[in-house]
């Protein structure tokens, strides 16, 4: 499932879509959560990409890792660090969105339905605003390193 779509290594598809969409959540994340005035309508937006976002880091980490075994099976390890580097870099992008996806997605149930308590409110906007900003340099993170092993740029 996560191989190949018409002989491309699925990986190479599914990567822009995480790139996009885990730093729209960050951003929007941040709005929302700083921006009472936003909520209105970010609300949907947040929501809809704190259930995307994470999904689309999944699809490029289960593919990024089938690639991994097609292509690399038997080589030494040591000749492939970059790549096991970029391939750490995924698992932590995916982590770290899981969790910013939760944090949002809480921060926009709970305050859509009713006023939340002061120290609960600045509790989640403290949450999503730390893991937008690991999650958006995990993202880069893993990109950079992605385009490193690939074009052997330095």
């Amino acid at each position: 499932m996560f191989n190949q779509v018409n002989g491309l290594p699925v990986h190479v598809l599914v990567v822009h879509a995480a790139v996009v969409f885990v730093p729209l959540l960050a951003l929007s994340g941040v709005l929302y959560a700083l921006v009472p005035k936003l909520r209105a309508r970010l609300g949907w937006v947040v929501g809809l990409l704190a259930v995307g976002s994470p999904l689309t880091a999944l699809a490029a980490m289960l593919s990024g890792s089938a690639f991994y075994d097609r292509k690399y099976a038997g080589v030494p390890e040591d000749a492939i660090a970059n790549v096991q580097q970029h391939a750490s870099f995924g698992t932590r992008t995916f982590w770290f969105t899981l969790g910013l996806g939760v944090a949002a997605g809480l921060l926009v149930w709970l305050t859509s339905r009713r006023p939340l308590p002061r120290a609960a409110e600045a509790g989640l906007i403290v949450a999503v605003i730390a893991l937008a900003a690991v999650a958006g340099f995990y993202v880069f993170q893993t990109g950079d390193s992605g385009a490193q092993s690939v074009h052997g740029v330095s």
